[in-house]
């Protein structure tokens, strides 16, 4: 068995045995979304996977559709609700994802699925964090992060594209779990989450 269908099988048995018991977990947080913030309770959002392929995401709901008198969004940070926040925080907000693994969208680890705006603004190198389905979490999330910069972030896709294995696999989602425990790197400084990408300063591996 190669290492693709055999982190292909791992996922779908892991997701399949979890969602057994994360089944109240999931119904609790679906009553919450519902009454904190309302209709819709899944927040969804085309995203690039393997091959830049779309596919439509599903995370559960952590912001209001507050808007101004224009009838434009606010900014995330005055939509981030105290409850959205907690789920951010303790990364209940991703567990919809895992119906993403279990359809084949994405892989329990991975590069994290950005915005599908962000792919003319990839240096080559940068677009090669797309050779591998996208991830819940990733060797980015375990090391920084919305607390470090999107080349730092993307430099550690591609490590992990490099360097992928079961056994770093194992290693990043016990990683994962601390973080969620310690609640660390949620934001950046100055924004609810993460300011935008608008372009790296390198382009084909060339200094502009």
């Amino acid at each position: 068995m190669n290492q693709t269908v055999f982190k292909r099988t791992f996922d779908v048995l892991l997701v399949s045995s979890a969602l057994v018991f994360l089944l109240p977990v999931l119904l609790l947080l679906v009553w919450l979304v519902r009454a904190k913030l309302g209709s819709p309770i899944l927040f969804t959002q085309t995203r690039p996977g393997k091959g830049g392929v779309p596919f439509m995401m599903y995370k559960f709901r952590s912001m209001t559709d507050e808007r101004d008198h224009k009838g434009d969004l606010l900014p995330d940070k005055d939509r981030l609700t105290a409850f959205g926040k907690l789920l951010r925080a303790s990364s209940l907000d991703e567990l919809p994802g895992l119906l993403n693994v279990l359809k084949g969208d994405m892989s329990l680890v991975g590069p994290r699925p950005l915005l599908m705006e962000y792919l003319p603004l990839y240096s080559t190198e940068q677009s090669r964090r797309h050779e591998v389905r996208p991830g819940i979490t990733g060797w980015a999330q375990v090391n920084g992060r919305n607390a470090i910069s999107w080349e730092d972030k993307f430099r550690l896709d591609i490590w992990y594209v490099d360097n992928q294995s079961f056994w770093l696999d194992m290693k990043i989602l016990f990683m994962t779990v601390l973080k969620v425990i310690r609640g660390s790197d949620i934001s950046q400084d100055g924004h609810a989450t993460m300011e935008k990408f608008a372009g790296s300063n390198i382009q084909n591996g060339l200094n502009l």
